[in-house]
C-alpha cells in the first residue's frame, strides 16, 4: 500500500490536513516531528492532540523528556509503525516538518546506531553554533540543518557524519531502498501569512502556559541544558526561566528563531525536490473538500 506524505513549514496547518485525509482514506498518521516524540513537551512542540479527533497516530509521546532520540531510532520506529498500519489494511500518512525524517523515510534508509565520540566532542565544545554549522555544511552527509539550532545538536550531527566517514563499511550497509509508491504533498503558505500565523500561535501558546510547562519539566529534574538541546521554545524559555534572559528578550528572540526555522524548512524542501523527490504543493487555505479531492487524484496516479 502506498505512503502519503504531508509536509510543509511550521504553522502551515499540516496536522489538520493529515487528519482530513486519514478520515477520507482510512489512514493512520505517523508523526515526522523530531520534538513531538517527547512526553510532557506539549505546548512547546505544538502537539495539539485534539486535532486528531480519534484518528490513530504514531511516534508521539514515545520517549521521556530529556532523552536524545536520534535518526536511527526514528527510522526503526517509523518502519515498524508503517508496517503495522499496512498490515491492518490502512493507509500510512507521514505528517510533519522535520525534513531529515521525511526524506530519510522516503529514501528507505537503514542506519546503524552511532556511538558517542568523546574526543571529537571535546575538540568541538569551544566552537560557536555558526562555526559548527559551517563544519556540518561542509560534510557531504544527510543531516537536517533546520533542527540544528543549539551547539549540542550540531556537535551530535557532526559526530554522526564523522562516524560514517571513518566507518565506510557502515555507510555501505546503509544503502537506501527508496519508497516507489509515495505521494508527497506540501502545504504551501506564503511568507506573510506564515509569519502572521507563527506570531499568533506563539502568543496563544504563551497564554496557554508554555512557560509553566518548562518550569514543570525543570522541577521534574530535567537539566536546563537538556531542555536547551531541543531548541526553539525550550531553548529560549529555559534561558528565561533560569534567569539568563529577560521575558522581553526571550519573546523577541524566540519569535525571530521560529521565523528563521520556517525559512530553513523551506530550504530543505526545495533541496528535496532537487534531490529527486517531487512535492505536490497545495495551498494552505484550499477548502477541505478540494484538498482531499486533490489528494485522491494523486493517490490514483501513483506507480504500481
Amino acid at each position: 500500500m502506498s505512503l502519503l506524505v504531508i509536509t510543509g513549514p511550521t504553522a502551515s496547518g499540516k496536522t489538520s490536513r493529515a487528519v482530513d485525509c486519514a478520515k477520507a482514506f482510512g489512514g493512520e498518521i505517523i508523526s515526522a516531528d523530531s520534538r513531538q516524540i517527547y512526553r510532557n513537551m506539549d505546548l512547546g512542540t505544538g502537539k495539539d492532540l485534539e486535532e486528531y479527533d480519534g484518528v490513530p497516530y504514531h511516534l508521539i509521546d514515545i520517549a521521556p523528556a530529556g532523552y536524545k532520540y536520534n535518526l536511527y531510532e526514528y527510522l526503526r520506529d517509523a518502519g515498524n509503525a508503517r508496517r503495522s498500519i499496512v498490515e491492518r489494511g490502512r493507509l500510512p500518512i507521514l505528517c510533519g516538518g522535520t525534513g531529515l525524517y521525511v526524506e530519510s523515510v522516503l529514501k528507505g534508509l537503514q542506519l546503524p546506531e552511532v556511538p558517542e565520540n568523546q574526543s571529537l566532542r571535546r575538540s568541538l565544545e569551544s566552537k560557536t553554533l555558526d562555526e559548527l554549522t559551517a563544519i556540518l555544511s561542509s560534510m557531504k552527509s544527510l543531516h537536517n540543518t533546520t533542527d540544528v539550532d543549539t551547539c549540542k545538536r550540531a556537535i551530535r550531527a557532526i559526530e554522526i557524519a564523522t562516524y560514517y566517514i571513518e566507518h565506510p563499511e557502515a555507510a555501505s550497509k546503509a544503502q537506501p531502498h527508496p519508497i516507489s509508491d509515495a505521494v508527497i504533498v506540501g502545504v504551501a503558505i506564503d511568507r506573510d501569512h506564515r509569519r502572521s500565523r507563527i506570531s499568533a500561535r506563539l502568543e496563544a501558546r504563551m497564554k496557554a502556559g508554555m512557560t509553566e510547562e518548562v518550569e514543570r519539566l525543570l522541577a521534574q529534574g530535567i537539566a536546563p541544558d537538556d531542555l536547551i538541546y531541543y531548541g526553539l521554545e525550550y531553548k529560549f524559555l529555559t534561558l528565561y526561566v533560569t534567569g539568563r534572559m529577560t521575558k522581553g528578550e526571550m519573546l523577541v528572540q524566540l519569535e525571530t528563531a521560529i521565523h528563521q526555522f520556517a525559512k530553513r524548512q523551506m530550504t530543505w524542501f526545495r533541496g528535496m525536490e532537487r534531490r529527486g523527490f517531487p512535492i505536490h504543493w497545495l495551498a494552505w487555505d484550499l477548502p477541505r473538500d478540494e484538498f482531499v479531492e486533490e489528494i485522491a487524484r494523486l493517490l490514483q496516479h501513483i506507480p504500481s
